[in-house]
């Protein structure tokens, strides 16, 4: 018998894509703060690169959920 391997991608929405990044930001200023592991405060960077990124498109949504439902108070 032949066992197939198939990766089911779940997109998640912007609002879960922050909180994971934010997560693992934690994680790795742990690390980095703790136990001086420099990689760490490097994968610490990214994670707040990303956060940034993903915050400005989350921004976006908002205003334009806002202005899809607007006057509908």
């Amino acid at each position: 018998m032949k066992v197939i391997s198939c990766s089911i991608s779940i997109r998640m929405n912007t609002h879960d894509q922050i909180r994971e990044q934010f997560e693992q930001y934690i994680a790795e200023n742990a690390k980095f703060a703790e136990k001086q592991i420099k990689v760490a405060g490097t994968r610490a960077r990214k994670a707040l690169n990303e956060i940034g990124k993903l915050t400005k498109v989350r921004r976006k949504e908002i205003q334009e959920e806002k202005n899809t439902t607007e006057g509908t108070d």
